[in-house]
This record gives C-alpha cells, sequence and structure tokens, in this order.
C-alpha cells in the first residue's frame, strides 16, 4: 500500500510517499480502508518533534512513522476477539494511539471508532473526533449570559467550539490572526480579536477561555478572568503548559478563579454527540481544502502555517 512516511522529526520535507506493507489487525483490532483522514494540530507538532510532548514514546525518532489519527473509511478485516463492526462497515476514529491515517489502509482498536452517519461524508465525518471531542469538552461550561473567549478559534476545534458556546446561549469572542476574522464571524463569533495588534488579556474579562494555542503567562490568563471564571488549555508552549500545570492551580485558587489543563476525555462517545448535531443542522463542519495523498506534505504545512480556516483534509 501507498503510505506517508517519516523517519526523523523535522519539517515536511522529511516526509517521503512509499510503498509499505499493509498491516495485519491485532487482537481487538479492525484494518481500515482510508476514505479520508482530517488534520490536527497535533500532526503537526508530531512532525516537528515540537513542543516537547510531541516526543512521548519516541525521544530521538517517531514511534509511529505514519501520522494521522482522524481516520474515516470502510472497515476491511477484523481482528481475533473484534465483535464490533464487521466487513464493510462505514466509520471514523480518533485512532490516536496508532495513528496511520495518512496510508491507504490503517489497522485501530475497534474501541476508538464509531459507525460513520450516512448524511455525513468521509470528509467531513473526519473532522469530529479529535476536534469534536475537545470543542465539546472545552464549553462545557459555557452558559446563557456568560462571556465566552475561544483562542486560535479560527482553526478546525474553533470552529466547532464557537458554534457550541453559541447554542449554550453564550456571548463569544473569537481570538486568531487577522486572516481568520471573517471566518470566525461567519460561524457565529460576537467579536473577533486579532492577536497580532490587540492583547486580548488586557480588557474585557470573560467567565471562559478557551486557549488552543496556549503561550501567555498563567498571571495573563488570571488577569483576563472574571472572579469565578474558568481557563482552560489544550495545546501551546510545553513551557506555557507547565507553567500552567504547576502554578496555574495555586494562582487560580487564590484569586477566586479556576486556571487549568483540559483532560480531554477520547473515544467515540465523546465526539457521535457532535456528530448528531452536525446531522441535524445545529452545527456545520467547515472543510478548509482537501489534498490528496501525495499532496501531505502541502496539508501539513497549511495547518502549521496557522492558514486554515476550518478543517484540512487528506483524501485518499
Amino acid at each position: 500500500m501507498k503510505a506517508v512516511v517519516y523517519e526523523k522529526y523535522g519539517s515536511p520535507e522529511v516526509l517521503s510517499v512509499r510503498d509499505v506493507p499493509i498491516p495485519d489487525p491485532g487482537k481487538g483490532q479492525i484494518r481500515v480502508k482510508v476514505a479520508a483522514t482530517a488534520l490536527n494540530l497535533s500532526d503537526w507538532e508530531c512532525l516537528l518533534g515540537d513542543p516537547a510532548y510531541a516526543r512521548l514514546g519516541g525521544l530521538r525518532r517517531p514511534a509511529r512513522n505514519v501520522l494521522g489519527s482522524d481516520i474515516a473509511g470502510v472497515v476491511d478485516q477484523v481482528g481475533d476477539r473484534a465483535t464490533r463492526f464487521k466487513p464493510g462497515d462505514e466509520i471514523y476514529a480518533d485512532n490516536l494511539t496508532l495513528k496511520g491515517g495518512f496510508a491507504e489502509y490503517a489497522v485501530m482498536p475497534e474501541k476508538a471508532a464509531a459507525l460513520k452517519p450516512k448524511d455525513l461524508t468521509y470528509a467531513e465525518a473526519a473532522t469530529l473526533p479529535q476536534s469534536g471531542a475537545i470543542a465539546l469538552q472545552g464549553t462545557r461550561w459555557a452558559a446563557p449570559g456568560k462571556r465566552v473567549l475561544i483562542n486560535g478559534a479560527g482553526g478546525g476545534t474553533g470552529s466547532l467550539a464557537i458554534q457550541l458556546a453559541k447554542l449554550a446561549g453564550a456571548h463569544v469572542t473569537g481570538v486568531d490572526n487577522a486572516t481568520k476574522l471573517d471566518h470566525m464571524r461567519s460561524v457565529g463569533a460576537d467579536e473577533v480579536i486579532d492577536y497580532q495588534s490587540d492583547d486580548y488579556t488586557r480588557g474585557e474579562k470573560y467567565d471562559l477561555i478557551l486557549d488552543l494555542v496556549a503561550r501567555r503567562s498563567v498571571f495573563a490568563y488570571r488577569r483576563a478572568l472574571k472572579r469565578g471564571g474558568t481557563y482552560r488549555c489544550v495545546g501551546g508552549t510545553s513551557r506555557s503548559l507547565l507553567r500552567i500545570l504547576t502554578v496555574g492551580g495555586l494562582v487560580g485558587l487564590a484569586s477566586g478563579r479556576s486556571i487549568g489543563v483540559l483532560v480531554v476525555k477520547e473515544g467515540p462517545e465523546h465526539f457521535e454527540p457532535l456528530a448528531e448535531l452536525c446531522v441535524s443542522g445545529d452545527v456545520k463542519i467547515h472543510v478548509d481544502s482537501t489534498y490528496d495523498l501525495d499532496h501531505t506534505a502541502a496539508a501539513l504545512s497549511r495547518v502549521g502555517e496557522s492558514k486554515a480556516l476550518g478543517k484540512v483534509v487528506v483524501e485518499i
């Protein structure tokens, strides 16, 4: 089969398209003929090996040499003790543990997958597993009358989070670069901020901040929160995450605020509810662009350079 492989950390130039053996599913696993794989910021981080946490399991070289975790496709073969699916089933999954989505076939634990809604295309379904779980869990504090800020709101996760916070009745402010202001407005943001020209931590105070690209100090986040407010980050620099993990809780407790890292729960039960909202039309999926397997490097560059308005998808 054809796969996009990398043997060392680096820029997209380290990727190469190769013929590799088709993997066999193990116990409790299924093999999927991949139709589409959506990109996440985690793919870019694992390609670079930066931040440092992206090297977990492979300090000097990648533990998994084929990236891509948000996969949609057709079950091709089931392994021993795999009973939930049969060949021919259309599924979508968050295969964060094994990855392998930038290839014609991928194996995954059957517990990572769910039946694809018939009303969603493969590309649409692939956008939901990781981004959907983060957006759902990161906006659970949103409520009528609350002021919510989402930092990094112009990408795939942020576009979903804006809509979910609006569904909850909140007033939503989206933060990203200047090229994404109109997109954030189009998905429902009440206000937008270009982080390159305005400091969102100086001015309005918020009940909830969902930070998808944490780079600021704990004290800046405290300043931007109302008393009783909640700050949660997922992703960002190693230094920022370490400060939030070590100092954030203490600073928050001392000031009557909750400051911490969003511990994202994985699995279909955490992204299927969003798929239902997409099928019903309450939430819209925004696919920025699609690429074929041979141009996966270009797709990753678009995500890594923060150019995507919504999700980028590789279609196999």
